[in-house]
């Protein structure tokens, strides 16, 4: 088995009892999210020698949800078995070694939460659950047992190791119970005493109650009764049982007489570590270890994640040993959940730990110090970066809020990982270390914030006082532009940090002032260009590597290159149509510096396209230039393509990041992807390649995982593809996946499970709402990895309280139905009353007085008399006024005055009954108006009818009371309405932006076009607003019309184009032509004609092409293409012909030759017959250029790329330009030649050259400057007529066919070419072929003298040396890098010698990876000044060659004559001897090549 990558894991869950063990022999098992992770501990760990010996193994994938519970089998034999419980249901039993499930049962209904492997009963496994139901299961004989003791919540539970039927269970009340599993769960013992939650339970390791001195009649707890009275038996007699309880005390129980004999109070420790947030509140989690073999010593957790050490041996002495006191920073710094003891294979006793700091820890039993820390990552690793100044510091950006930098040179510590949190408090999305300043690190976060952190130091980062809107997607540095770089040197520093947030602004950041306000660069870019249009959203920002030219991607697919200072847009790659993720320029520091122009893009359509940008940067255009064609194009992905890197060691070697759940390699120059890494359990979102070891890459995903691979370890050269595909998606699938569906009642909801969501869970269910701009993790990607969930089965849903949202719905669904139809069938019953409500009498306006004055008689009496004295009374006197004011009713009767009071009692008491408007009517009734209006706003009461009476009050009042309901009315989300009331009050711009801002955009851009000026900016800036929500939600053609409103005919032609389909295109491109961007709609209409080629519609492609006249040169192209296609297709037999394709009536027709037919078509149907129509034709497609071919080019694209040289050369040819028709054959032959398509070159000269070359030669001069061009155009037809002759000789037969295939394979690859030719040397003549060749033998003998050019053989062996050369020297600069890399560790193996634990780097080569040449040839290593001096020779003499030679390609020399000597060999007599002569001379003077030499040595011996 190959060894496993290295890996930084998923943190370990938390709040769980039991979620990590180990085994004996050094196995380690902690569970993390769905899985568990495997770690191999002591001397069998394979690792280098000085480095901590563990080693992560293996990965145990299963479950669908959260690992609660994770215990091994401690019985011999058994070492390999262990049990799982996940929040899924299922208890799962395993198998270590090949990591597969053994067996697996569901019989929980509710939540697992403890789990335990019996130390005594070798097939039992006892497992709870939140509702206090306890499952014992025996593995051999697949029983179980159903025990429910207590109705309480199961927190924890441990077997006893020394009687089989003894079970201790914690609840979360605090209360313990030791239960005898034989007698159906029957309860031994009680204990009370814990006042809350149980965390753990651990049993002594030594039976009997003499191993501690605790004086027996000493009672800490008063005599509680336990239970039952039973029998005193072995069961009940000796043994201690220790628990921890979230009340921060520990205590000692004796289960022989059932209750505590000794209380442990945790003390409160000065924190001495500083890596813990001080304004995070943590809870207490105590856990507990008793070492075996040692019963008076206990382990324990502490507040801060200390860890103690008591000593039991007397009661009345609380002592405790801390451990690692020697070492500041071991300690954990946070709560530790878990402890589990293993013993190594060399007898050393360990402790591992872990803990909410998300470290995993092991401690030295015999020392109590930390032997090594395995750290963890707590979220999605979002991003991957290496230090160029401190080399092998890898940053990495995690989900969780922290920073970690790992240093992967140590060789003391395989994980010496740094963490930074300081300052952060956030999702850490973007790194770029400074060119420059070591330690210097920039961040950014999903809440938009940017940073500069020195992680040489202990100091908190600087924060940028300029936030972005959005998540921070990528970082760069880069040289200042305006008006940063406006001051002198000495006021600006010399490198910038640029930031590209999801709202698509690139903002650029000061790191001298980050306090200072940050500049965005678009109002650099709008002024510098000119541009009158909307800017695109930018997604993605790259410098190149000498700072003179910046790249944006954006979020329509486009890629736009800046040229510094002023950024002035110097090209357009109009080449993705979705997203673009990821942007990067290829190293400066190769063998081919020419490499550094290289710009690979990956976008959210799965293709990476690499573009060859030299010739726009070096022409330096006064006009923007759009490019539509890449250099090279990578398939292979099926997702989104998140992350790309180039690799520093070599040329143009590329490795991509996807959301396949893949990291690809690809050799970007041949288009050829050579290594697939498939470790990853999620969909990838960054990679980077080691700068200093060739083979190693590192990936991060959203599976918390970051790995170190090597590429020579890869099983698989290519991205999964059909099947292969859909079982890695099933893997993927299996990871976590916040459930959403289980729903349970608050008062059945654990505290301890909702802190469990806070801490570790919570960031995956962050981590699913992420992004939704960027390849990183956008909306539509997170709602993919949320696939629908099934209703779960009857029995998870036996139980009444808990359902799943889309059951409920369903279940919502039934209830609306049920209520239908009850109250259709109780209508008839309902008529009566309506007819008593027209019975009704209105409420009253004064009910409590009408209520008082039907009381008794005698209080009716005593009114009347208070009344009256009230009313005869010159002066009311203190008794009467307080009469008056207890029967407040009286006010109908005496004065205003009472009668105010009276109606402000009875308002009070319809706003305590629930009638605002009837105290409304009473105010009115007053006459305070005002005042009403004022308390029905206080109270938001207004209505439509106080509103309308406001007026009444005054202007003034009726302006306030309209704008307090509209406020009112936003309160109640009546936005609409509200916006109604201010325009009634002529507040139009504030009803706008009250629409615009609640996203009623159609609303507010019909108010503002009937109530504003048609020129007024507010309506502009409405249109473009809509417009843009909804491009970003898909809906273009909606966006488009936006667009068209406001007057930016060309972003809505950009957006409709965002579709991709044939129709969209054609649509924008007609938009655009009638806006007058004739630019675009040529663009436009190019790319529509070419989407209808791939389904070969050609009728529709020239309807697009003919919109626009600048196009007619493409149409040419395309009919020519058409034609071509139409004559390949009928020279293919019926059964292997494709789908039929849409032809033109034109292209029908058989009659003549190609040429024929094409000039035929041109002159009827696009009226192209003149010299000077085709000059003109001529002259708009010279301007096209396409990049140079390659094996992996896809046909189609070939095809079309030929046909625009080939219509270059007739149209030259009829406006009699012979100076042109040679270079544009001569291109499309090399075209066919290069990408391996024989074929394709044989038909090109048999339809465009049917009679040979020589009436070319007549239309030239001796002294023309095409004439290099045709002598290598001759060459070429003289080469596929010497294969033809070749391959005719071996004729029918199984054996032919072979020779056949391998003569077409010589094509194709340059270097199999001669093995191939050489290998047929020894085949035997096959009989009956002399004459075949006989009329043909003077022709062929007289034409091979052509491709046997010794000045294109001596420039063609210079360069095969520059390439070997190139070879060998990057060969040994990898080789030396390794050598320096394993100089710098201490004591460090040498990477060519290997250790025995370790397999060497030529045992890890892939077969597919060539050894090295010295190696191949058997000689001693050439030293490197031999090798700079043949460089530097063959160099010089290419210079010294022409460059007319150098120009243009020319057929290999000696692989013509290798061909040539194999047709003499078999057909002896029909190649003349001077001419065999002259092939073996060549041969001995220019063969010393390494792909010549073998073949040349093999001829002569």
């Amino acid at each position: 088995m190959k060894p496993e990558p290295r890996t930084l894991p998923p943190s370990p869950n938390w709040y769980c009892s039991r979620c990590s063990d180990a085994a004996p022999g050094g196995i380690f098992g902690f569970a993390a999210r769905t899985s568990v992770f495997l770690v191999r501990v002591g001397p069998g760990a394979g690792a280098s020698p000085g480095a901590p010996p563990f080693r992560v193994v293996g990965e145990l994938v299963g479950h669908t949800e959260r690992v609660s519970g994770f215990t091994f089998s401690h019985h011999p034999g058994q070492y390999n078995l262990c049990a799982t419980s996940s929040d899924d249901g299922t208890v799962k039993v395993w198998d270590v070694e090949t990591r597969t499930v053994v067996t697996e049962h569901t019989l929980h209904q509710h939540t697992i939460s403890a789990l335990h492997w019996s130390p005594t009963v070798k097939d039992l496994i006892v497992s709870g659950d939140e509702k206090g139901v306890v499952f014992c299961y025996w593995l051999n004989r697949n029983d179980s047992q159903h025990l429910f003791t207590e109705p309480r919540t199961i927190f924890c539970l441990t077997c006893s190791p020394h009687h089989e039927n003894l079970v201790a269970i914690g609840y979360k009340d605090g209360i313990v119970v030791i239960i005898d599993i034989s007698k159906k769960g029957e309860v031994i013992h009680r204990l009370r005493g814990h006042d809350d939650e149980i965390h753990s339970i651990a049993w002594c390791p030594l039976p009997g109650e003499d191993c501690l001195s605790i004086n027996q009649e000493e009672n800490l707890e008063p005599d509680i009764p336990n239970g039952k009275l039973i029998a005193e038996t072995p069961i009940t007699k000796g043994c201690y049982l220790a628990t921890g309880s979230k009340d921060q005390t520990i205590r000692i129980w004796s289960c022989s007489r059932g209750r505590g004999v000794m209380v442990l109070k945790l003390p409160f420790l000065k924190r001495r570590s500083g890596g813990v947030d001080p304004t995070v509140k943590e809870r207490l989690w105590l856990t507990l270890h008793w070492p075996k073999n040692q019963p008076t010593q206990l382990v324990s957790s502490c507040f801060g994640g200390e860890l103690l050490l008591w000593d039991l041996t007397q009661s009345w002495r609380r002592k405790y040993t801390l451990f690692s006191t020697s070492a500041e920073g071991h300690n954990h710094s946070r709560i530790v959940f878990n402890l589990c003891s293993l013993k190594t294979e060399d007898g050393k006793q360990l402790l591992l730990s872990t803990s909410m700091d998300r470290d995993v820890k092991c401690w030295d039993m015999a020392t109590l110090e930390c032997c090594w820390t395995l750290p963890s990552l707590g979220g999605f690793a979002y991003s991957l970066a290496f230090s160029p100044v401190d080399v092998g510091s890898l940053a990495i950006g995690v989900g969780d809020g922290m920073i970690r930098v790992w240093n992967t040179l140590s060789i003391k510590n395989n994980y010496d990982v740094k963490n930074f949190w300081q300052g952060v408090k956030s999702k850490v999305t973007a790194l770029c270390w400074h060119p420059n300043k070591e330690g210097c690190l920039a961040f950014g976060t999903d809440d938009g914030k940017v940073g500069l952190y020195d992680t040489c130091s202990n100091k908190p980062p600087q924060i940028s006082s300029t936030y972005h809107k959005k998540t921070v997607y990528r970082l760069a540095w880069g040289p200042p532009v305006p008006p940063m770089s406006l001051g002198g040197e000495g006021d600006r520093p010399s490198l910038t940090l640029y930031s590209c947030g999801g709202e698509g602004v690139v903002l650029q950041h000061n790191p001298w002032k980050l306090s200072g306000e940050a500049f965005d660069i678009n109002k650099l870019v709008r002024d510098t260009n000119s541009i009158r249009y909307k800017l695109p959203v930018h997604t993605e920002i790259s410098w190149k590597g000498d700072g003179k030219v910046l790249a944006l991607g954006n979020e329509d697919g486009s890629i736009e290159i800046f040229q510094v200072p002023n950024l002035r847009l110097l090209c357009t790659i109009q080449q993705h149509h979705k997203l673009v993720n990821a942007i990067v320029w290829h190293h400066e520091h190769g063998s081919r510096p020419e490499l550094s122009c290289l710009l690979a893009s990956g976008s959210n359509n799965a293709v990476i396209y690499v573009h060859n940008l030299k010739a726009v940067l070096e022409s330096n255009p006064e006009s923007p230039v759009t490019i539509t064609e890449p250099y090279r194009t990578l398939s292979g992905h099926t997702a989104k393509i998140t992350s790309l890197a180039w690799s520093p060691h070599h040329d143009g070697r590329l490795v991509s990041a996807c959301y396949d759940g893949t990291a690809q390699v690809w050799d970007a120059l041949r288009e050829e992807p050579l290594f697939n890494f498939r470790g990853h359990r999620g969909r990838l979102l960054c990679v980077a390649w080691s700068p200093v070891d060739p083979e190693c890459i590192y990936s991060g995903a959203d599976d918390f995982c970051v790995y170190r691979w090597l590429t020579s370890m890869q099983d698989h050269s290519r991205p999964p593809q059909g099947k292969k595909c859909i079982e890695l998606e099933k893997k993927r699938l299996s990871q976590f996946k916040p459930k959403l569906k289980k729903k349970k009642k608050p008062t059945l909801r654990l505290p301890v499970k909702q802190d469990s969501s806070v801490g570790n869970e919570d960031e995956s269910v962050k981590e699913n709402s992420g992004p939704a701009e960027n390849g990183l993790s956008d909306q539509d990607g997170e709602e993919e990895a949320q696939e629908p969930e099934l209703p779960p089965s009857p029995v998870v849903c036996g139980e009444p309280v808990s359902c799943t949202d889309i059951s409920s719905g369903f279940e919502k669904s039934k209830v609306t139905v049920s209520s239908k139809a009850t109250s259709l069938k109780k209508e008839p019953p309902k008529e009566k009353p309506e007819a008593l409500l027209k019975k009704r009498k209105a409420r009253s306006m004064l009910p409590l007085s009408t209520s008082l004055d039907h009381r008794s008689k005698e209080e009716l009496h005593r009114d009347c008399l208070v009344l009256a004295t009230a009313t005869h009374a010159k002066e009311l006197n203190e008794d009467v006024s307080a009469d008056l004011e207890e029967r407040f009713h009286l006010g109908l009767f005496t004065d205003r005055a009472t009668l105010y009071r009276m109606m402000e009692t009875e308002g009070k008491g319809h706003l305590e009954s629930g009638h605002p408007e009837l105290f409304h009517q009473l105010m009115l009734w007053k006459g305070d108006l005002k005042g009403v209006l004022q308390a029905a706003a206080e109270r938001g009461e207004l209505t439509d009818s106080l509103v309308a009476v406001a007026p009444v009050a005054g202007y003034s009042v009726w302006l306030w009371a309209v704008e307090a309901f509209a406020k009112q009315l936003c309160f109640q989300d009546q936005y609409v309405k509200a916006a109604s009331y201010l325009l009634s009050i002529h507040k139009v711009y504030e009803a706008v932006e009250l629409l615009k801002s609640n996203h009623l955009y159609r609303e507010a851009i019909a108010v503002a076009k009937a109530r504003l000026r048609p020129e007024d900016p507010v309506l502009k800036d409405l249109y473009l607003s809509w417009g843009s929500i909804l491009e970003r939600d898909g809906h273009y053609a909606i966006a488009a019309k936006c667009y068209l409103g406001a007057t930016s005919a060309y972003d809505a032609a950009k957006v409709l184009a965002r579709k991709g389909d044939a129709a969209s295109l054609r649509t924008a491109a007609e938009l655009a032509a009638i806006a007058g961007e004739h630019e675009l709609a040529a663009s436009l209409a190019l790319r529509c004609a070419q989407e209808l080629l791939l389904v070969k519609n050609w009728v529709g492609a020239q309807e697009a092409l003919e919109l626009h006249e600048s196009l007619q040169g493409q149409r040419l192209v395309f009919c020519l293409l058409e034609l071509l296609c139409r004559h390949l297709e009928e020279k293919q037999p019926l059964e292997v012909r494709g789908p039929s394709s849409i032809y033109h009536q034109w292209a029908t027709g058989s009659e003549g030759t190609l040429v024929q037919r094409v000039t035929g078509v041109w002159r009827s149907a696009f009226s192209v017959d003149t010299p000077e129509q085709c000059r003109a034709a001529l002259q708009k497609l010279q301007d096209v250029k396409y990049p140079s071919a390659t094996s992996n080019t896809p046909f189609r694209q070939l095809l079309l790329h030929v046909c625009h040289d080939l219509t270059l050369a007739m149209l030259s040819q009829q406006a009699a330009a012979w100076e042109e028709v040679v270079p544009a054959l001569l291109q499309a032959v090399v075209r066919s030649y290069t990408s391996g398509n024989f074929t394709l070159m044989q038909e090109i000269y048999s339809a465009f050259l049917p009679s040979g070359c020589d009436h070319l030669r007549d239309k030239l001069s001796d002294l023309s400057p095409a004439m290099t061009a045709f002598k290598s155009l001759e060459a070429f037809c003289v080469y596929g007529q010497l294969y033809e002759v070749w391959w005719s000789l071996c004729g029918p037969g199984s054996e032919s066919s072979v020779w056949v295939l391998s003569a077409e394979s010589t094509v194709s690859d340059k270097q199999s070419k001669p093995e191939d030719s050489a290998g047929a040397e020894g085949k035997e003549q096959p009989a009956g072929l002399g004459p075949r060749l006989s009329a043909e033998s003077e022709r062929l003998l007289s034409a091979c003298k052509e491709l046997f050019s010794e000045q294109h053989a001596s420039l063609q062996t210079s360069q095969r040396t520059v390439a070997e050369v190139q070879e060998t020297l990057a060969e040994m600069i990898r080789q030396h890098q390794k050598s320096q890399l394993c100089k710098a560790t201490t004591n460090g193996p040498s990477r060519d010698e290997p250790s025995r634990d370790e397999p060497s780097q030529e045992a890890e080569r892939a077969p597919s990876q060539p050894p090295s040449p010295n190696r191949e040839e058997g000689n001693a290593p050439v030293s490197l000044p031999e090798l700079t001096r043949k460089l530097t020779e063959a160099r010089e003499r290419i210079a010294e060659f022409p460059e007319s030679v150098k120009a243009w390609p020319f057929p290999d020399v000696l692989e013509c004559c290798l061909v040539l000597l194999h047709i003499g060999s078999q057909c002896p007599g029909a190649v003349d001897p001077e001419t065999q002569q002259q092939a073996q001379k060549l041969l001995q003077k220019y063969g010393h090549t390494r792909a010549y030499r073998r073949h040349c040595q093999s001829r002569h011996t």
